[in-house]
């Protein structure tokens, strides 16, 4: 599809959206009804109006699917597929989404309300690079041989472990349900895709494009529903060996707790509440420019927001004055405007959440030094609108400072030393990721070695190397997953001992 233009956007809304009003579960390389009868609507958080009628699984349509994957794994083609037959098929998936881009793009920011820009020029793309990133690594899954002398070659083979779970949030959903589904696929595995239910209808579109590009039936499997009634059933059942979670921590643990019985292996991306850590000696320019994209980019619903800002005194005053006045600057409007930079949060609860925040803040003492509030502009009074939000002088141990609040609100903090800085980055349960801002590059690699997250940005905002691992520490999660570590959970390691000679094997109970 060639790329649409600014005015166009909504045009495209309105042809496409139709096609979505009603959406199936995909199951077996069948769109299907469900057998529950149960549905529940998909929401434009610009407007709030329902924009889809979508089914909620029943245990039977848990059950079709589950037994679609196990079906595709123990008797289709796919787990014994030459790996460059699979890459080949993954990538022309990655073609699909790239031509088709325009469209998701479209479904999703009408879904989740994260602007048009953002999700077409950045999250479909990154989509479509996933499938062609782990289409590459299929064709790179290599064990290890240990020779011992000329008796024995031992070596390790990983082979695919059989049906998973993938249990994707419901902030940039496309591009995270990407990030599971390409490399499980990638290994040999088969899988059941489960959504968020607040923004269910760009997995409807990856459904069409794998069955598109020639995918097995019951290799992909998607069914919507409630995370505690279907996320809760894929962890229990037994023929469902892996689950890899993204979202909230409490939901990660209940999980865990159910499928602990299945002994299922498990890979939890959970929460986060990350310090942006600002020295006097850094270039405060560019660390100004990163930390405000950083926690108000994706309408701030990402995970790896920055969402603490940790400043020396030296140059608290002067970066606060900065800071406020470019967030006020921020276009808060509708997604499908290219211009808008802070769109609708993605449900009329999540606002309440967020809004709450914003009392508790002031509440506790921190000073609210700009947003907090609905914008004024009467356009955007049906949606779920907050004006970027900036407290300052925040006492690290407020709730603002230590709990995941999701949207666009940054909490800064002053410090005077870098021992006290990082005391403070490391006072929260959480540990995804972290930026630190010096030019001091000794003071870096003293912070990114002591800072207690998974990942730390040096003078730099969030920026993907898919070769790396990603996920958390403390209570962000467990598991990494990305480049080769994405195999660690998603194969299984095999050794095979082979003697080459004839060596001795000790004889008991011979006869004399």
């Amino acid at each position: 599809m060639a790329r649409v233009e600014q005015k166009d956007y909504v045009a495209l809304r309105e042809s496409v959206l139709p096609r979505v009003r009603t959406v199936k579960h995909f199951i077996a390389g069948e769109f299907m009804e469900g057998t529950s009868g149960a549905f529940f609507e998909s929401v434009d958080p610009a407007t709030n109006e329902v924009i889809a009628t979508v089914p909620a699984a029943g245990p039977d349509d848990i059950e079709r699917a589950v037994s679609a994957a196990l079906r595709a794994f123990t008797e289709g083609p796919w787990p014994r597929l030459p790996a460059a037959e699979r890459a080949r098929i993954l990538r022309r998936i990655a073609e699909l989404i790239r031509e088709r881009a325009d469209e998701i793009a479209v479904v999703e920011s009408a879904d989740t309300g994260i602007p048009i820009a953002q999700i077409r020029d950045a999250q479909v793309l990154r989509a479509a690079d996933n499938f062609d990133f782990f289409a590459e690594m299929a064709t790179k899954i290599t064990g290890e041989s240990y020779p011992v002398d000329d008796l024995f070659i031992n070596f390790t083979i990983r082979q695919p472990v059989g049906v998973a779970g993938l249990i994707t949030p419901w902030n940039t959903p496309f591009m995270l349900e990407t990030w599971k589904v390409a490399p499980c696929l990638a290994a040999g595995n088969t899988c059941i895709l489960k959504p968020a239910s607040w923004s269910p209808l760009s997995a409807y579109k990856l459904a069409e494009v794998i069955r598109d590009a020639g995918v097995p039936p019951g290799v992909f499997n998607l069914v919507y529903g409630p995370g505690e009634r279907v996320g809760e059933a894929l962890a229990r059942h037994p023929a469902v060996k892996l689950i890899s979670f993204t979202g909230e921590t409490t939901t990660g643990k209940r999980l865990m707790h159910v499928g602990a019985e299945t002994l299922k292996r498990f890979s939890m991306e959970l929460g986060g509440k990350s310090p942006v850590v600002v020295f006097a000696d850094a270039d405060l320019d560019r660390a100004l420019d990163a930390t405000i994209f950083g926690v108000f980019s994706l309408n701030g619903e990402r995970c790896t927001a920055g969402s603490r800002l940790l400043l020396q005194k030296d140059i608290y005053n002067d970066f606060v004055d900065r800071l406020v006045r470019r967030v006020q600057r921020i276009r808060v409007g509708h997604p499908l405007d290219r211009a808008t930079e802070v769109g609708p949060l993605i449900h009329r609860k999540h606002l309440e959440r967020v809004l709450r925040y914003v009392e508790i803040g002031q509440e506790e003492g921190a000073i609210l030094a700009t947003g907090g509030r609905r914008p004024e502009d009467p356009e955007l009074a049906r949606g779920n609108y907050l004006l970027p939000t900036v407290f300052v002088d925040v006492a690290p141990t407020m709730r603002i400072a230590q709990e995941e609040i999701f949207g666009p609100v940054l909490s800064v903090i002053p410090f005077s030393t870098e021992e006290e800085a990082l005391r403070i980055a490391n006072g929260v349960r959480y540990g995804l990721a972290a930026y630190v801002w010096t030019n001091d590059t000794s003071r870096a690699l003293r912070m990114a070695r002591g800072i207690e997250s998974g990942m730390v940005w040096v003078n730099s905002q969030n920026v993907r190397d898919l070769r790396t691992p990603f996920g958390g520490m403390k209570e962000s999660g467990i598991g990494r997953e990305g480049g080769v570590y994405s195999f660690e959970f998603y194969t299984e390691l095999k050794t095979v001992h082979l003697a080459l000679g004839r060596h001795r094997i000790p004889r008991m109970g011979a006869d004399e």
